[in-house]
């Protein structure tokens, strides 16, 4: 740990931007499309901005009061319980588990929305011409360069980052600049082809496909968890906490990402809804190229793709790293398999990075059947739900501080932080409520959680020292 590679202020918010601004962003504007008029939409991001800020208020306080607490909002659910108890360690099991494999399949998103944005400069990547039929099962050319793409960007990704932390976090701090960049420019382009009659009208009731009217407080709370999804990542200078150069630097961090990725989204959102008519937009494959191709015809599509896999390269990294983060640094502190502890000698967690990687390239089998595809994004959907577990948890943790008033002096902020931990408490528990109002979800969310309990007995396994572990040795050759 003494040779660690440290990360300044710049890269803890590129990767805060960087991890926000992936693949949501891409095709969010017709899912939202679909769920909401113009108004909800916007209504939307407004209210899951305001919520979210008060997460990343909740996770810059407790790094404050809690400073030895670092890895990831899902390391205070251990907290919530006496010291050493076993109760205190399965929650905090429980929250890393669930926590960690929403990280992992959210990556996979990330990597396949990369292959879908290659495909506007190689078509034949959506090729449905037949490769090869095995009995029932045939593969098409299409998705077989499409799980080769998505296989060589996640080890790709892999190797760059076992190099080190601070090469690969430049690499996504220079990704992220080009697609703020990049992205700015796209709104002040679409400012001049903007039409009014695109969002009109404005306020009015969507109508399900079972028919069911639905007004605008049941719009916003369908959109509720879409646009969280696009919020997911704000914790990410809270989650490389330990590996800050200064810990004044997470706080300030997610805060200044959190602000710069909200103007995107709402600026980019009602761009897109300016630039294409509603019937448009929620068929639209590519909703961000289509409406750039109205202003600067097929050559803005491809300068737009081409930012697009500039993103989601700067993104891949960046939750590539976070995601083998999250479970190394919740064994650090007791709460998850001692041997995702081991390092190489460049400080990166080797171990926790191979074996997420090895699940991830299990996700990208969804690439190669629709069926297969089509499981693969309600996994993604269940393990969204995942991520508010953990925010639900910090919020909580932080009224405990408050109503116990550990930390706090006689003149320090109580009643702030306690508003502050009520406001992200409800709107955590209010999102998680509005994302599993259907049983089934709720059911299978809880199933997912549930499912680490089979691992958990690997709890009892005792660290293995990280500079004399095989499997180490092995990392650090094969990069």
């Amino acid at each position: 740990m003494g040779n660690q590679q440290k990360i300044g202020f710049w890269i803890l918010t590129s990767l805060v931007i960087g991890n926000m601004v992936g693949s949501g962003i891409f095709m969010l504007p017709r899912t939202l499309a679909e769920a909401a008029s113009p108004a909800g939409v916007i209504s939307a991001w407004i209210f899951t901005g305001l919520g979210v800020l008060f997460v990343a208020f909740v996770f810059g306080n407790l790094g404050k009061r809690k400073p030895e607490l670092q890895g990831g909002p899902q390391i205070y659910a251990k907290e919530l319980f006496k010291k050493g108890s076993k109760a205190s360690t399965l929650t905090g099991f429980m929250s890393t588990w669930g926590y960690w494999i929403g990280n992992l399949a959210g990556n996979i998103a990330i990597v396949t929305t990369f292959a879908s944005y290659l495909s506007t400069f190689f078509p034949v990547m959506t090729s449905q011409a037949d490769l090869f039929t095995v009995g029932g099962f045939t593969l098409k050319v299409g998705n077989a360069l499409t799980f080769l793409v998505c296989t060589i960007v996640l080890w790709g990704t892999h190797f760059i980052i076992l190099k080190g932390i601070e090469g690969a976090g430049k690499i996504n701090l220079a990704a992220t600049a080009a697609k703020v960049t990049g992205f700015f420019i796209f709104i002040i382009i679409g400012l001049t082809a903007f039409e009014a009659s695109n969002i009109t009208p404005f306020i009015a009731d969507k109508t399900t496909e079972v028919g069911e009217t639905v007004g605008m407080l049941g719009q916003i709370n369908a959109a509720a968890v879409a646009t969280l999804w696009a919020f997911i990542g704000v914790e990410s200078a809270v989650v490389f906490s330990s590996r800050a150069k200064k810990q004044s630097d997470v706080k300030r961090a997610t805060v200044l990402g959190l602000m710069i990725t909200l103007a995107i989204y709402i600026g980019i959102s009602s761009l897109v809804m300016g630039l294409l008519p509603q019937e448009v937009l929620v068929t639209s494959e590519k909703p961000l190229i289509d409406a750039i191709e109205t202003v600067l015809g097929p050559i803005g599509g491809k300068l737009l793709a081409a930012l697009g896999l500039i993103s989601l390269i700067g993104s891949t990294i960046g939750w590539t790293m976070l995601s083998a983060e999250v479970p190394s640094a919740a064994a650090k502190q007791g709460i998850f398999i001692p041997r995702f502890m081991k390092e190489n000698k460049k400080g990166i967690p080797a171990f926790s990075l191979l074996l997420t990687n090895a699940l991830g390239q299990l996700f990208i089998f969804s690439t190669i059947s629709n069926s297969i595809s089509e499981a693969f994004n309600f996994i993604i959907y269940i393990a969204t739900l995942s991520y508010l577990v953990p925010y639900v948890i910090a919020a909580a943790f932080q009224l405990k501080l408050v109503i116990t008033g550990e930390t706090y002096g006689v003149k320090d902020g109580r009643l702030k932080d306690g508003i502050i931990g009520g406001v992200a408490t409800f709107y955590s528990v209010y999102v998680l409520f509005a994302g599993t109002s259907d049983l089934k979800t709720f059911i299978l969310g809880v199933l997912l959680l549930v499912s680490g309990l089979a691992f958990y007995r690997f709890m009892k396994q005792k660290p293995e020292t990280p500079s004399t572990s095989q499997d180490t040795v092995l990392e650090e050759n094969a990069s």
